[in-house]
């Protein structure tokens, strides 16, 4: 191809997205509306708006526990148990 038909599919391609471009109508009733779906999706997903709002302490796991539960959590990722041989239960567990 020449130089000449590049420049002019250029153009023509230029004039084409123009010309659709200025055929395109506005949306103002999207554009009021947009991100809206958003934010009604936020709101409904957040369970308690006022938990910031609330300065009694969590009952039911002190520091240590919590802090010992995520060590083990954390661990079970890094080096997984080894898998158990399935035909081996109850072999040698007598007295």
């Amino acid at each position: 191809m020449n130089t000449f038909q590049i420049l002019l599919r250029i153009a023509l391609s230029f004039g084409a997205c123009t010309t659709l471009g200025a055929c395109m109508t506005s949306t103002p009733a999207w554009d009021r509306n947009f991100g809206y779906a958003v934010t009604q999706i936020r709101q409904m997903q957040t369970l308690n708006p006022d938990a910031s709002d609330n300065t009694n302490p969590v009952a039911g796991v002190d520091g240590r526990a919590a802090d010992a539960a995520q060590t083990a959590y954390v661990k079970s990722f890094t080096a997984p148990t080894p898998p158990t041989n399935v035909f081996t239960i109850g072999v040698g567990a007598g007295n």
